[in-house]
């Protein structure tokens, strides 16, 4: 019972900062929304900032919740890469068009929450990292890494992969074959996932960016992983 007081009081103060934003929302809107005492409010959180700090930390852990199955899922890299950054373009345009209150909750340098924002960008960037290691890309440079660095970004390609042997065609175990190996090979995970972070954060900002999310990413991953077109 107690979680579901809980569930109140955070949705009490979502419908708060709709109207009046982070600053001027008090524990008294809250329980004002809420219809009980000041002092009820108490029992479940420690005032208004902590209320504020629950509420944006369950907007993002359920926003990266539905990254994680997106970049699990059984689906071609582009399908994965693109979920993981509709899960952000989403919470987003979520918050954003409640009301321009409720998009305070997604301000990095906020003092009440800015580390939970990061932390949930750093979490997508890791998982997006996941997806390109899993789908061949590696980084030029880790020939020349510690041990260390080459087993954090997974096992490298190997050079005879590029080709059937004695055919001198494309690998079609690697997305693009050599001709990607080329394209990409100074592209690593973590440059990837830095790049479509990057191209999302450029769309949170474009009226109609969810209509532009798919062709967008399907631009980017043609060029990154040498894919002739994204999945269906």
């Amino acid at each position: 019972m107690g979680g579901d007081r809980l569930t109140e009081v955070l949705d009490a103060t979502y419908d708060c900062l709709t109207r009046y934003g982070v600053r001027r929302t008090t524990v008294d809107d809250i329980a004002g929304a809420m219809g009980v005492s000041r002092s009820a409010v108490y029992q479940y959180v420690r005032g208004k900032d902590d209320a504020v700090r629950r509420l944006a930390e369950r907007l993002h852990t359920r926003a990266l919740e539905r990254a994680r199955r997106a970049a699990s899922a059984d689906a071609p890299p582009a399908t994965r890469v693109r979920g993981v950054l509709e899960a952000k373009l989403g919470l987003v345009l979520e918050l954003a068009g409640d009301s321009p209150h409720t998009a305070e909750l997604l301000d990095e340098k906020a003092r009440l929450f800015g580390d939970i924002c990061h932390g949930f960008t750093a979490g997508l960037r890791t998982l997006l990292i996941g997806v390109f290691t899993g789908a061949g890309l590696v980084d030029a440079c880790l020939g020349d890494a510690n041990p260390a660095e080459r087993d954090a970004a997974g096992p490298a390609r190997p050079a005879a992969d590029t080709r059937r042997a004695g055919a001198g065609e494309p690998d079609p175990r690697w997305p693009g074959g050599a001709g990607a190996a080329g394209s990409v090979g100074a592209v690593g995970p973590a440059e990837a996932a830095d790049i479509c972070i990057a191209l999302v954060l450029g769309l949170e900002s474009v009226p109609g960016g969810e209509q532009l999310l798919r062709p967008a990413v399907d631009a980017l991953l043609a060029g990154l992983l040498g894919e002739a077109r994204a999945a269906p």
